[in-house]
């Protein structure tokens, strides 16, 4: 049984204890639908851990700290018939599983979070995968390229065109990207009112080559959009995008430039963040842009930045 397919906890366990954390996390927090998953995951595969061990019987609110540090072990095993979380599952598990603490502490079914103060099994650093500038512009012209060939409709192809252009020009997440309108969009100054994790709301600048795309594609396809309409929609007479369509539309575009097929969009973010860095921006204005809460978030990317940092040095330095 993969970790997709873990079975569910009982209804009533589900409607006292997740369903209304899940309600103030879509509703108060504005949290992605693929968050919402995963807590959710994690909210199963927990409570399959309590039954397992004869703790859920107890309650919540009888946990302590030990038996926390005891699921951190134990999880990175094989658990009846579910397989061993790893590190980075692990993590990102043991973050739904506090804040949901954290929610029942608020609505006072709790009096403390057990979690607080466990130790994590540390994690590797991961580089950012990104792209090139020039596998970047390949990427991009790929909806061109099928139009012409009249392997696509020009409706699809401009509108597959504009995603790519948003996500990399605005350095948008995917989940920011589909749940913009028209009345997000500034034409004037050419940016974006975008709102991010945790309600964070920030200003991006979507770029010139992006933001005349935007205006062809609402003058050819849109005419009859208002400021509600969503940006990317579905097909020329329906709903908006989701996410997991803007996923699968990458892919195309992928095979087409002879990338590799595992790159998301959020790759695309990545290869934003990276190219300005590369191009002199600066790190904290890179993090306003990204709409990081944290600049060691943002400094991740500064690892592609040494070599052009290197060159500069060489050319410059008299003792270089």
């Amino acid at each position: 049984m993969s970790r997709s397919e873990t079975r569910l906890p009982p209804p009533e366990v589900l409607a006292a204890w997740w369903t209304p954390f899940e309600q103030y996390l879509a509703g108060e927090r504005r949290y992605s639908a693929y968050t919402l998953r995963n807590y959710r995951q994690a909210f199963a595969d927990f409570y399959l851990w309590l039954k397992a061990r004869g703790l859920w019987d107890d309650g919540l609110a009888e946990l302590t700290p030990r038996d926390l540090r005891d699921w951190v072990i134990e999880r990175q095993r094989p658990l009846e018939g579910l397989p061993a979380l790893d590190r980075r599952t692990l993590h990102n598990h043991a973050s739904g599983i506090r804040a949901l603490f954290r929610y029942w502490r608020r609505e006072g079914r709790l009096t403390k979070n057990p979690l607080v103060g466990v130790p994590l099994p540390k994690l590797e650093k991961r580089l950012p995968q990104f792209l090139t500038e020039e596998q970047m512009r390949l990427l991009l012209t790929g909806p061109q390229r099928l139009l012409q060939s009249e392997s696509l409709d020009p409706f699809t192809a401009w509108r597959d065109r504009l995603a790519m252009e948003l996500l990399y020009g605005a350095g948008l997440r995917v989940s920011e990207l589909v749940a913009l309108n028209y009345g997000d969009i500034e034409m004037e100054s050419g940016t974006a009112r975008v709102l991010g994790k945790g309600r964070k709301e920030r200003l991006s600048p979507i770029g010139r080559v992006a933001l005349e795309v935007l205006r062809k594609f609402r003058a050819e396809f849109r005419p009859e959009a208002t400021e509600r309409s969503a940006i990317l929609p579905a097909k020329e007479k329906g709903g908006r995008m989701t996410v997991r369509a803007v996923q699968l539309m990458l892919k195309r575009y992928l095979a087409l430039a002879g990338l590799p097929l595992d790159l998301t969009p959020h790759k695309l973010r990545h290869s934003y963040a990276t190219h300005l860095l590369n191009g002199g921006a600066d790190l904290r204005l890179v993090q306003e842009l990204l709409g990081h809460a944290s600049l060691a978030t943002t400094q991740v990317y500064t690892h592609v930045s040494v070599a052009r940092l290197k060159d500069i040095y060489n050319k410059a330095h008299p003792r270089a």
